[in-house]
């Protein structure tokens, strides 16, 4: 998103309230309806004390016509059970109504909390890596866990509390104006007292419900970042390590919230203690009106029966105003993911002319023109790097360890971008970044040197490009390309073995060979192998690289790796030192050099450099 159509605190709660702002609405309308049928009832008790018990003269019209159609004063005194009935039908009907309000109300809160989290999934997905590099998973699951929770039950619960308040301190004003002004002052009065000191408390405490999200979501890193490293933990004796620093973390969260539950006790204490004092005011100067004959009893136990009604709301009221802060933190975090900018596909201006296009299910000629990338936005870790892949050709990229072979392969994916002015890297002839990225990734395949596997089968993860049921004949090929069919087939379950969270319960080489399986089964036309034999032995690499030439003839393979043996028989050979091209050239010809490929020939092949091997 631009600066212009980043979302402010309403507009974030409008867009998540698509298709749940009616029910809220139906909900506010039951509300009312409930208000009012609850404010009759001390009407109906007023009535009867004053005009039917008592003596006191019907002055109103419509009540008098009322009593003539119930059959009369007398006929009333001696069948009080119809008025019981009139009032066990309102408070049926009231039921009903609240029934309908908690059924209108839910519907809007799943719907409201279900768009939540497919529009934060969804964002989620289209947020650049580098985005997700920036912010701990934990804290991520927090907001759209904790956060999402804390906004639905402030809409769907506090804020319609809020109608509801409102509602009834206007009947309840209303009704209590018309019985005696002045003790409607003296209760009114107070609403604005606890509407001040709740704004009061709700500037105060907003900050600490903002820390207190903040290191909530890092004990929730803390536990993600143990369960995912299980078995590194136990592997190096972390246990006590790590049982300290979330018990630390832990420690400091609970302090911070004894310390926000202390400013929340004086608020709700002190939110009390008003109301308290205002039913005590009210029922004295109306015992003291009702004896100097200022107000009937049956107004007086009217009064108090508005009044008593009230009191909840009106304390409800203060509640939640401070609560409003909590919700607030929890808006602000999760606007803060649906205002961070996602990948960017629109086609820059200054390629305006040019028109997007789509690559075809062939390879293409692949150039990288005078490339540079930083990381930082400081000092470039990628200088002036220029080559040409041609199609169906093969690449090895040879380095040490940071000298940028895998930041080139995640330009070329476009999962880092490249800048203006940082060089150019051409698919076709066509600058990368006029395609669309959905479209460049389907073109290449990426093996990853941590592979990343999915939790579900091993055909699962293999097939996982391939919509439906896998197709278990391409499967095994694609496991067979990778050497992994002689390793699968001897399992228990075969094909059909649950790998577990991240491929947990398969060995490393495994993995690898999962992960190339799977890239081999979306068969792009563009293979990149990012240091993707590392965890096999030279016997299996051997195989592997063997049964790839045979396999992926057409396509155009780029291969990073550490061994020589694995990049000796690519058509061409780029060897990075420190983020530029040091070598380029096949095998043959970098032997013919005295440099840096050669020195590494060497250490690895002809064991010429054994006194370094020994240091």
């Amino acid at each position: 998103m631009s600066d212009r159509s980043r979302m402010s605190r309403m507009q974030t709660i409008l867009y998540f309230l698509r298709g749940s702002k009616k029910w809220f609405a139906l909900g506010v309308v039951c509300s009312l309806f409930v208000a009012f049928l609850d404010m009759i009832g001390p009407k109906i008790v007023q009535f009867t004390v004053d005009h039917i018990l008592g003596s006191e003269e019907i002055t109103s019209t419509m009540a008098g016509n009322a009593l003539r159609i119930a059959g009369g004063r007398e006929y009333l005194r001696t069948h009080l059970y119809i008025i019981a009935l009139a009032v066990l039908v309102l408070a049926l009907i009231a039921g009903m109504i609240r029934y309908l309000y908690r059924v209108f109300n839910s519907m809007g809160a799943e719907r409201l909390i279900k768009r939540m989290r497919d529009e934060l999934f969804v964002k989620i997905q289209h947020l650049p890596v580098r985005w997700h590099e920036k912010n701990h998973t934990g804290d991520i699951i927090q907001r759209c866990t904790s956060d999402v929770e804390t906004i639905k039950n402030f809409l769907s619960e506090q804020l319609m509390s809020l109608f509801r308040v409102m509602i009834l301190i206007g009947f309840g004003m209303y009704f209590m104006i018309g019985i005696s002004g002045r003790l409607a002052v003296v209760s009114g009065v107070f609403i604005p007292i606890v509407i001040l000191y709740s704004v009061f408390f709700h500037f105060k405490i907003a900050g600490a419900f903002l820390h207190a999200d903040e290191e909530e979501g890092r004990l929730s890193a803390i536990a993600q970042e143990n369960l995912t490293g299980v078995r590194v933990v136990r592997a190096f004796g972390r246990e006590q390590y790590e049982r300290k620093r979330f018990k630390d973390q832990n420690e400091g969260y609970t302090r911070m919230w004894i310390r926000l539950m202390g400013w929340l006790s004086a608020f709700w204490c002190s939110n009390d203690f008003i109301t308290g004092l205002q039913i005590m005011l009210v029922t004295v100067l109306g015992a003291v009106f009702c004896v100097q004959g200022k107000i009937t009893v049956g107004e007086y136990i009217a009064f108090s029966s508005y009044n008593g009604m009230l009191s909840w709301p009106v304390r409800e009221l203060g509640r939640v105003i401070s609560d409003m802060s909590k919700a607030g933190i929890s808006v602000d975090r999760i606007r803060y993911i649906m205002n961070s900018e996602c990948e960017d596909d629109v086609i820059k201006q200054s390629l305006a002319s040019e028109s997007a296009f789509g690559l075809p299910d062939k390879p293409l000629d692949i150039s990288f023109e005078h490339v540079s990338f930083s990381y930082d936005g400081i000092s470039d870790c990628i200088h002036d790097v220029s080559f040409n892949i041609p199609a169906g050709s093969t690449l090895g990229i040879l380095g040490t360890t940071g000298s940028g072979k895998s930041t080139l392969m995640l330009l070329l994916d476009r999962l880092y971008e490249l800048k203006d002015g940082k060089g150019t890297i051409r698919i076709g002839g066509r600058d990368i970044r006029e395609l669309d990225r959905h479209e460049l990734r389907r073109f290449i395949g990426l093996v990853l040197q941590e592979p990343f596997l999915f939790s579900g089968t091993i055909a699962e993860n293999i097939a996982i490009t391939k919509e439906g049921t896998p197709d278990m004949e391409m499967v095994r090929s694609a496991a067979k390309t990778a050497a992994l069919d002689e390793a699968v087939v001897k399992f228990n379950d075969g094909y059909e073995t649950y790998v577990g969270e991240r491929g947990v319960t398969l060995s490393g080489g495994q993995k690898q060979r999962t992960a190339i399986a799977r890239e081999i089964a979306a068969d792009p036309p563009v293979m990149i192998f990012d240091d993707s034999l590392s965890a096999v032995d030279t016997e299996t690499d051997m195989r592997i690289r063997h049964n790839l030439k045979e396999t992926t003839g057409g396509s155009t393979v780029i291969l990073i790796s550490h061994r020589i043996t694995t990049l000796m028989q690519a058509d061409n050979i780029i060897v990075l030192d420190r983020g530029r091209v040091a070598e380029q050239g096949s095998h043959e010809e970098l032997l013919k050099h005295n440099g840096i490929y050669r020195h590494i020939y060497d250490i690895q092949i002809a064991g010429a450099d054994k006194d370094f091997i020994r240091q």
